[in-house]
Parts: structure tokens; C-alpha cells; sequence
């Protein structure tokens, strides 16, 4: 039998792609594309969630 490891979750938000890349339509003087990087604000750019912690409700 394999021993059982625990797996990291996969950001539902990003689906495991948490950073891209946007052009901006501009171009470098040597004609390469101007790009942003965008992180996703659910993971903060990790790409796993961590488990939620415990909250209590109450009065």
C-alpha cells in the first residue's frame, strides 16, 4: 500500500493559474509586448487555499 500524503487544494477562484499576464496593447522600443502580472486576491498568488478556520457564532 502507498502511504497516504495529504494533497494541497487547488484555489477554486484561479483554478491553479494565480498569476497571468495582461498585455496592454503597447510595445518596448525593441517591439516586445508591455504585460501586467495579476495576482488572484483568493489565493494572494499561491495558486492552494488553506483550510478555513473555525469560527463561532454566537450572540
Amino acid at each position: 500500500m502507498m502511504p497516504q500524503t495529504p494533497t494541497a487544494r487547488v484555489c477554486s477562484h484561479c483554478d491553479g493559474f494565480p498569476v497571468v499576464h495582461i498585455t496592454t496593447g503597447a510595445r518596448t522600443l525593441d517591439g516586445q509586448r508591455r504585460t501586467l502580472a495579476a495576482a488572484c486576491p483568493a489565493c494572494q498568488g499561491t495558486g492552494t487555499r488553506t483550510t478555513a478556520a473555525l469560527t463561532s457564532a454566537g450572540r
